[in-house]
């Protein structure tokens, strides 16, 4: 790989998304809303029903963090599919650059876009709510790579498909991770999940990253360690498989003549 390719495909999106007010308002404008309802609700159940105060830092919490996921995944499809609007898809694959330098400037896109969003939502949090995620500290971090990583990996099986199946796949970029939603324990426990349910949710990265950042928040470091390396282990085993899934998607459409036709 050379990173001067990489750089460039890094710069292009980035103006894309800088120079067009509504991508760049897409970037805060959704999670800023997120934080707003979840933020509510949880004050109006504080009231009405003597919820438990923690309940509002794990509801927070889990917003801030749900968000990181979503931007690395989508991010990861929408670079793909900016060029596929634009009709420049043939251009960068008939160009020096490599389909691994084009997947990792859309990583570097996402993680630079979830960067952001913590940042906002954070600050937010502390004057709305006075919850400060920071206070989590190498937690925090460590469940955040795994949130990436597992956003990487979703993001690249979504634009896999729409690889393979062209324009009207593209419903994949924003459904995927609310397909995968109630599996991830987002804002509840495993344990509330069905007992046929259970099973599922233990193979997802992202059940054991919300478990982890629940028992931080109430103070359980311990468990954190188990619940991270049990997330990094399964979030290497789906990189890989979507690696291999994105390949054998490329060269079947590259086969077909798939690229060409999108572009006509």
């Amino acid at each position: 790989m050379k990173w001067n390719r990489i750089n460039a495909l890094v710069l292009k999106y980035a103006y894309i998304c800088s120079r067009n007010a509504f991508r760049a308002m897409d970037v805060c404008f959704w999670p800023v809303v997120d934080l707003l309802v979840w933020g509510f609700v949880t004050l109006y159940l504080l009231k009405v029903s003597g919820a438990v105060p923690a309940m509002i830092t794990f509801l927070v919490g889990a917003v801030i963090l749900w968000n990181v996921f979503y931007r690395a995944q989508q991010v990861v499809c929408l670079s793909f599919m900016e060029d596929l609007w634009s009709r420049n898809l043939l251009n960068i694959f008939t160009s020096p650059v490599k389909v691994s330098e084009f997947i990792t400037a859309s990583y570097i896109l996402g993680l630079a876009q979830a960067l952001i969003v913590v940042l906002i939502l954070s600050v937010m949090a502390i004057f709305m709510y006075n919850f400060n995620i920071m206070t989590m500290g190498l937690d925090l971090g460590m469940l955040f790579a795994n949130l990436m990583l597992m956003g990487w990996a979703m993001g690249l099986v979504a634009t896999s498909l729409i690889i393979r199946y062209g324009p009207q796949a593209e419903v994949l970029a924003w459904a995927i991770p609310f397909l995968v939603q109630p599996l991830c324990a987002v804002f509840y426990p495993i344990s509330v999940l069905p007992a046929w349910l259970q099973p599922l949710a233990r193979c997802v990265p992202a059940s054991y990253v919300f478990e982890g950042m629940r028992a931080s928040l109430a103070g359980s470091h311990d468990l954190v360690a188990n619940y991270v390396i049990t997330a990094f282990a399964l979030n290497v085993l789906y990189l890989a498989g979507a690696g291999l899934l994105f390949k054998f998607m490329f060269e079947q459409a590259r086969e077909k003549g798939l690229l060409a036709k999108y572009c006509a």
